[in-house]
């Protein structure tokens, strides 16, 4: 069950980097989101053709996720996501005119080899019985202040170099917050059935949602695609991999070896997303 979910989760990477690419051409050519106008700021964005078809190609994605929630452990799922991020070279340089360098071949030669060993190293059952209730208040506490910060920060430096990857920060953060409820939610429906979506875990999932939408849009329209796209599955990944740990009790490792070698796995996957600067865009940014 778990190569399963580490299949899907593969399958969730790359319909998400091409969602990903189309949103940020969608995103440009709409009108500037606006937080304090968020409905009028969302119809804009469904209107520009690339967005509506980078989020059906998201939508998509997101359900392959679930499934890879449903299946595998999430810090695990979440290393392949990231890990994934390399597979946008592919797309990028042949439809979106992105070029990459030799830093970021280094980046995919790093993640795939931190993806080989934790794909290998995976065994196990999900447990889906516990987790922790007040670990995962604390968490999703902390994780939406982090992300709120990060807005506010943003905003009072809107000419600063760095104010997409700020925002795009934010919005992982928001996203990690949102992927721990999800998967609070999948465990308990597994095991209590539908009655568990009344959680109080679902408008914590939905807020994270809303909150990392509007986030990715407005960083995906100030910031260069790639290098947006890759700070925010850097901050997803470390939001939803240290949920992970400190909510679900996913394992670090059997022993101490195991334990320091999955570490620097993980590392390595996370390096190879940061790996990736985008030093060339999208030649054309407007669908």
């Amino acid at each position: 069950m778990v190569e399963m979910g580490i299949i899907l989760a593969l399958a969730s990477a790359c319909a998400a980097n091409v969602a990903f690419l189309c949103k940020s051409r969608g995103a440009s050519a709409a009108a500037d989101v606006a937080f304090r106008h968020p409905l009028r700021s969302g119809a804009a964005l469904f209107r520009s053709r690339w967005w509506a078809i980078g989020f059906a190609i998201g939508a998509v994605a997101w359900g392959l996720h679930l499934g890879a929630l449903a299946l595998a452990p999430l810090s695990l799922v979440q290393a392949v996501l990231a890990g994934g991020l390399v597979l946008i070279s592919w797309p990028a340089e042949r439809w979106f005119g992105c070029h990459l360098g030799r830093r970021e071949w280094v980046g995919l030669a790093m993640a795939a080899i931190g993806l080989a060993f934790l794909a290998v190293t995976a065994s196990g059952e999900v447990d889906r019985s516990e987790y922790s209730a007040a670990g995962m208040i604390g968490f999703e506490g902390l994780a939406i202040a982090v992300g709120v910060s990060l807005l506010l920060h943003a905003h009072r430096g809107e000419r600063h170099p760095h104010h997409g990857l700020l925002i795009g920060a934010a919005g992982g953060v928001m996203m990690g917050v949102a992927n721990v409820a999800l998967k609070a939610l999948i465990d308990e429906v597994g095991t209590g059935g539908i009655a568990a979506l009344i959680s109080p875990w679902v408008p914590v999932a939905i807020a994270g949602g809303i909150g990392a939408f509007y986030a990715l849009a407005r960083s995906l329209q100030v910031g260069r695609a790639i290098e947006v796209v890759t700070i925010i599955s850097v901050a997803t990944t470390c939001a939803t991999v240290l949920g992970g740990i400190l909510v679900f009790g996913d394992p670090i490792g059997g022993d101490v070896i195991e334990g320091l070698a999955r570490g620097v796995a993980f590392a390595m996957v996370i390096a190879a997303a940061a790996l990736v600067p985008a030093r060339g865009h999208a030649a054309a940014r407007a669908g």
